[in-house]
C-alpha cells in the first residue's frame, strides 16, 4: 500500500524520511522519481543523517556515485544518474557490484536506468505543487 505525505517545509523531511525507514526497515535499494529541483537530494540528507552519516551528503551529478560511511562502518551509496546518456554507462560502472552489495543505495534519476533495478527497489516518488508550494512524496 503506497503512503503519500504532504511536505510543507523542510522540517517535515525528519518525520517522512523516519516514516520510510520505518516502513522498509530491511529494504536497501531506493529509487527517487522527481522532476529538477522537487527536492530529493535534501531528503536524502536528510535520510543519510537519520542513518548517522555525518559525512557532508552532496549531490553526485557530476561523479554520479558518492560513497559515506554510517556510523557502524557501512557504506551507504547515493547515485544520480542525470548525466549518463546510456545503459551502458551503468554497466561499466560495475552498478550490479553496488545493487547487490547490501548496502544502501540511493539513486537519483532512477527513469535513466530503470530496466536495471531489482525488483525489490523501493520508489520514492516526488510531485511538486508549485502553486501551493508543496511537495508529496509517496512511497
Amino acid at each position: 500500500m503506497q503512503e503519500v505525505f504532504t511536505c510543507n517545509n523542510i522540517s517535515d523531511l525528519n518525520t517522512i524520511g523516519s516514516k520510510l525507514l520505518e516502513k522498509y526497515p530491511n529494504k536497501r535499494i531506493f529509487a527517487f522519481f522527481g522532476e529538477m529541483g522537487a527536492g530529493k537530494t535534501t531528503f536524502i540528507k536528510t535520510i543519510c543523517a537519520q542513518l548517522g552519516i555525518t559525512d557532508e551528503v552532496t549531490s553526485p551529478t557530476f561523479s554520479i556515485i558518492n560513497e559515506y560511511l554510517m556510523a557502524g562502518k557501512e557504506s551507504l551509496f547515493h547515485f544520480d544518474f542525470y548525466r549518463i546518456k546510456s545503459l551502458e554507462e551503468a554497466y561499466d560502472m560495475g552498478y550490479e557490484d553496488y545493487f547487490f552489495s547490501g548496502s544502501y543505495c540511493f539513486i537519483e534519476w532512477p527513469e535513466k536506468i530503470e530496466k536495471l533495478l531489482p525488483d525489490d527497489t523501493v520508489e520514492v516518488v516526488f510531485k511538486v505543487d508549485k502553486e501551493n508550494y508543496l511537495r508529496r512524496i509517496q512511497f
